[in-house]
């Protein structure tokens, strides 16, 4: 994978806008663990090929849209955006969850749409998997259409899943070990740490927030 899209991954999640440094060695050790789950792989090889097809739309609105009903339909992004708030998850107000969690879904969708975007007319297909325990688990995905020596030729997306009482969510997306939720909890703990911590810390991660999507 180059170079160029190692950073996309790393890039998407401040593309927005939100005033905090990137750190590049955030990690999620995937590769520590063994085994796979052809349980997990068929899932997220039928989510792919609803991706390919809409990857495949003739307009950017209509691949817009059917990236967001993707992400709709098998991600669990309140989980995702709990995560994204590290230890201040527990500090959060009733009134503030109530904010955060819609717009956090709406500023994590906009990523999934920016980085599949980038994949229009490819298609990806699962490779492989890993099994970190009975209920976690990390799909491999590749392009198996790129032009050699393009861009995006080589290029490994990994999906985090997690199985729950009603099947697999997806909850992160990554490439070569580097993750979107990680480099986000990054941005948004730091923001708030930066802002006076707790509750009013996560009054400015809000209102930061709001200013991308709506204005």
């Amino acid at each position: 994978m180059s170079r160029t899209n190692r950073r996309k991954f790393l890039i998407a999640s401040s593309s927005l806008g939100l005033s905090a440094s990137l750190s590049t060695g955030l990690v999620f050790n995937a590769s520590a663990q063994s085994g796979g789950s052809q349980e997990a792989e068929q899932f997220m090889a039928g989510v792919l090929d609803d991706a390919n097809t809409i990857m495949a739309l003739g307009t950017l609105q209509e691949r817009l849209n059917g990236i967001q009903a993707l992400v709709d339909e098998f991600g669990d992004l309140r989980r995702t955006g709990r995560f994204t708030l590290g230890q201040y998850a527990r500090q959060i107000s009733d009134e503030q969850a109530k904010e955060f969690y819609p717009l956090f879904t709406r500023y994590a969708t906009a990523i999934y749409q920016q980085i599949l975007s980038e994949f229009s007319g490819n298609q990806l297909s699962v490779t492989g998997s890993i099994q970190r325990n009975e209920r976690d688990f990390i799909v491999n995905s590749r392009i198996i259409n790129a032009k050699p020596g393009s861009g995006i030729s080589g290029t490994i997306i990994q999906w985090r899943l997690l199985r729950g009482s009603k099947g697999f969510k997806i909850v992160d997306a990554g490439a070569d070990n580097i993750w979107l939720a990680i480099e986000q909890r990054s941005q948004f703990t730091s923001i708030i740490a930066n802002n006076g911590g707790g509750t009013r810390g996560i009054d400015v991660l809000i209102n930061q927030l709001k200013a991308r999507l709506d204005g």
